[in-house]
């Protein structure tokens, strides 16, 4: 039978009119604690403000202490508080919790979170509480103030740096450096992939990124025209994984290819683009530029916004206008040119100028390629952008006719 283990006795030091005793308590491990309101156990337990020990409870300690004491030697003198001492303390404490609570929840109504109270701060440090600056620029972010998932603080800063980090991501003539391809067989892989889009029903950021690498990749790589499908599913792979947050599957790529390549070839393909990518795929494409250009052209509606987006589709699929414009413009080309064709007046404003950075005369000549291009959309033979936006859910805006006061003087390369 294994021994009993022998608990090691310690010293309990008690005061009893003046003269230390000294006394042997068995087990104890550290000093009565008298001061801090943690001799109620049910209070302990419980964890509820204003519990009051039980008389139970309260004859246990004193004969536990007596015991530990000896004969003689009372509660009060080993230490522990006094029961009048203990109530008045215990509950002055409580009432003034329970106090508290009580303010607190009358004064909830009326008190605004610390989310607020910072977010007012950092406005008015910034100087958004006195915005507009200038009467004639429309505060397009007035009615997002107490949204903080609009960062109203920092929208403007981070339009800046987009318009500074467009070009490193811009890609210059590549197409004569792909001796197995041409302009035309890019335009019928961009159409093929909004189709794509479109039936997997993705982000439209989803769309602008997955040309944004095929662009860049092809200017750093030379392609073969049987893998230039193969290129486009893998960079629609990689952007719906940045992008989605329910991205379709390697086998779904698979299928809609018509099994024209093996899950390994696209895992594959994958590897090598984010390898010559070196992994960086936060850039601004046009669609950051389109949100925040739609915001700033008052009034916005679905109508415009959809016509907004169409010709920037258009434009997306056109080789000389992707590689001949940075992002910011197309963007601010779109938007003027939506303007023109649904007959908006003014058809440049102080506000847009102000978010754009660009004048009305800097757009004119991507806006007459975009209008062009909406002027032989009927007539083309890639036609999932004018089948896309030619839908009620989309307001038919391709069916529109285009503008009249944009006159193309040529004709770009489809």
């Amino acid at each position: 039978m294994a021994a009993r283990p022998v608990v090691p006795q310690r010293q309990l030091r008690i005061r009893d009119e003046g003269k230390p005793k000294v006394v042997a308590v068995e087990g104890r491990t550290r000093r009565i604690l008298k001061d801090i309101g943690n001799l109620v156990p049910d209070r302990a337990i419980e964890g509820k403000p204003g519990t009051q020990p039980a008389e139970k409870n309260k004859k246990a300690i004193t004969q536990k202490v007596d015991g530990e004491v000896g004969k003689g030697v009372n509660a009060t003198k080993a230490g522990v508080t006094e029961k009048p001492k203990l109530k008045t303390v215990i509950r002055s404490s409580d009432e003034r919790y329970i106090s508290n609570v009580k303010d607190t929840k009358s004064k909830d109504k009326n008190k605004r979170s610390l989310s607020s109270t910072l977010s007012a701060r950092s406005k008015a440090a910034c100087g958004l509480t006195n915005k507009p600056l200038d009467s004639s620029v429309a505060n397009i972010d007035e009615a997002d103030a107490n949204n903080e998932l609009a960062v109203v603080e920092y929208i403007d800063d981070m339009y800046k740096f987009y318009k500074l980090a467009e070009d490193e991501s811009r890609v210059s003539d590549y197409m004569g450096a792909q001796p197995d391809l041409n302009a035309k067989m890019r335009s019928i892989l961009i159409d093929w992939l909004i189709e794509v889009h479109r039936k997997f029903e993705l982000m439209p950021e989803t769309l602008y990124l997955t040309v944004n690498i095929v662009d860049r990749f092809l200017s750093l790589k030379t392609v073969p025209r049987k893998e230039l499908q193969l290129l486009g599913i893998s960079s629609m792979l990689i952007a719906c994984k940045y992008e989605e947050i329910w991205a379709p599957e390697v086998n779904d790529f698979v299928s809609i290819s018509a099994n024209t390549y093996q899950r390994e070839q696209i895992l594959v393909m994958e590897k090598v683009i984010l390898g010559r990518l070196e992994w960086l795929l936060t850039v601004p494409t046009p669609y950051v530029f389109l949100v925040r250009y739609v915001k700033a052209s008052e009034p916005s509606d679905d109508e415009m916004e959809n016509m907004v987006f169409f010709l920037a589709e258009l434009g997306l699929m056109n080789y000389p206008i992707a590689i001949s414009y940075s992002p910011s413009m197309i963007a601010s080309a779109a938007v003027y040119a939506a303007r023109c064709t649904l007959e908006k007046s003014p058809i440049w404003t102080a506000t847009l100028q102000h978010h754009t950075g660009y004048v009305e005369e800097e757009l004119k000549e991507c806006a007459k390629l975009l209008v062009n291009l909406h002027r032989g959309a009927v007539d083309s033979k890639l036609k999932a952008v004018y089948r896309k936006y030619s839908s009620p859910d989309r307001r038919a805006v391709s069916l529109f006719p285009p503008a009249k006061s944009l006159t193309p003087d040529c004709s770009p390369e489809v």
